[in-house]
């Protein structure tokens, strides 16, 4: 199942290009990370799906059907730029903004308590925000994106202002809303985030489309056939057949090699050529990290 579909997204302002027809599609239950630099169109598109701004062209579905104001309700949305009010307190803040979203003041009360004792923070209910920390605030605005359950939610940077341990709360906070059926869209540039929380992922450059999949299909898709080896003393191999990238010592007669493969050579036939010469005490291919993909596809399109 699609929950949401973009096809041929398209938005112009007057002298610059934002989004150059877009298509994507966001399965539905997983967490789908929007990757690019800044300035690549990852706001913009969010905008349009939150009706914000509207596309020039181009067509959304959502959960199978077009894109309509009855789903602001059910989506839920942390911006980039943080929007609470200041001069409110907190309780104040968090009523008023779950009422927006349909819900009855003692629906949210009711909600408030749970969130509040999660996040350890019943006694900021009449704090004032600007009395808050950065990550204070951040809590009280993440309570407020989820509190209605949406079945999407669209995270901007979310980890922005968390130490690391409220970052692996708000972190097992999303895994558990995707495993209760809840999809989430995520624009961050922690790659590290990525690795860890993505099902699949898209990469916008230059307002383009210019990846999308599943992470491990992508991941595989980019693998450079090489292996890291740990083995006792020096070895050499054919040139023919392998490339040693980098040969160095670990402790007493105890080295780590990093070898490609060349040609037709399968991952068997180099561990035959190095047991023949060698004992080896490691061997494991090396995947390239979301870090290494994204950094060499925005490079190729900057010389493109």
């Amino acid at each position: 199942m699609i929950a949401l579909s973009a096809k041929n997204v398209t938005k112009r302002y007057t002298n610059h290009l934002a989004l150059d027809e877009v298509t994507l599609q966001v399965p539905e239950r997983s967490i789908y990370g929007l990757l690019g630099p800044n300035g690549a169109g990852k706001t913009t598109f969010i905008r349009i799906i939150n009706q914000i701004i509207n596309a020039d062209q181009g067509e959304i579905t959502i959960f199978n059907e077009p894109l309509q104001e009855k789903h602001i309700g059910r989506i839920g949305y942390l911006p980039e730029e943080r929007g609470l009010y200041k001069k409110l307190k907190v309780g104040e803040q968090l009523l008023y903004l779950a009422q927006l979203k349909g819900m009855s003041r003692a629906e949210a009360l009711e909600k408030l308590k749970v969130w509040l004792t999660r996040f350890e923070i019943k006694d900021w209910w009449n704090k004032k925000v600007e009395d808050l920390s950065k990550g204070m605030a951040q809590k009280v605005q993440f309570i407020s994106t989820v509190l209605h359950e949406p079945k999407l939610v669209i995270l901007d940077e979310p980890f922005s202002g968390f130490d690391p341990v409220n970052a692996q709360l708000i972190t097992e906070e999303i895994l558990a809303m995707r495993d209760k059926g809840a999809t989430i869209i995520f624009s961050t540039h922690r790659m590290e985030t990525v690795e860890e929380l993505c099902d699949h992922i898209a990469l916008i450059n230059k307002s383009k489309k210019i990846l999308e999949g599943p992470k491990k299909t992508i991941k595989d898709a980019y693998k450079s056939n090489t292996f890291k080896v740990e083995h006792k003393g020096l070895i050499r191999l054919s040139d023919e057949k392998y490339e040693v990238q980098d040969q160095h010592l670990l402790e007493e007669n105890l080295y780590h090699s990093t070898i490609r493969i060349r040609g037709t050579a399968s991952p068997n036939q180099l561990i035959q050529d190095l047991i023949n010469q060698t004992e080896i005490h490691g061997f494991v291919e090396k995947i390239p990290t979301m870090s290494e993909i994204f950094i060499s596809l925005v490079k190729e399109e900057a010389v493109v």
